[in-house]
């Protein structure tokens, strides 16, 4: 089993930077669904993830069902601020399937229509009223670590 972290349309480089350093710290896969909203040699992708970007497992593709395709068996988490499952009540402990968190834009998250159909697989973080949504890479590093948390940090010192 495999942790992916997949980001869907992402919009700004620094983001894309900081979650590629924490699936090199994770061992996970780094999955970029185009169009992107800077090019993956933009310096400020390189300045966020450091001297690490060469050594992320980092894949593109033109579509999600691209990466559907490559992985059918995939076992598929949307994260969004909208709905009732949250992160901490879900079993991430699965160790069967590869283990894949799908993140919206920055921006605007997910097209409506895209998660329809998909409602009890959309995981959210808790927060307080006082903020529309946290950052994204904050987000994925808070879900990533919970799922490594339930499997019991696997290969990790």
């Amino acid at each position: 089993m495999s942790l992916h972290v997949v980001l869907y349309q992402p919009e700004i480089p620094a983001n894309t930077g900081n979650i590629a350093r924490t699936c090199l710290s994770a061992n996970a896969t780094l999955h970029l669904i185009r169009p992107l909203g800077f090019s993956t040699d933009d310096k400020m992708v390189r300045r966020a993830g450091l001297d690490y970007w060469p050594y992320v497992d980092v894949r593109e593709y033109d579509a999600i069902e691209d990466l559907y395709e490559a992985y059918p068996d995939g076992n598929y988490y949307y994260i969004e601020n909208v709905g009732s499952n949250y992160y901490n009540d879900c079993d991430l402990a699965d160790t069967d399937r590869d283990l894949f968190f799908v993140f919206g834009r920055e921006g605007s998250g997910f097209p409506e229509a895209f998660l329809k159909g998909k409602e009890d697989r959309c995981l959210r973080v808790q927060m307080g009223d006082s903020v529309r949504s946290l950052n994204l890479a904050n987000t994925a590093a808070i879900i990533v670590y919970e799922a490594l948390r339930q499997q019991g940090f696997p290969g990790m010192a």
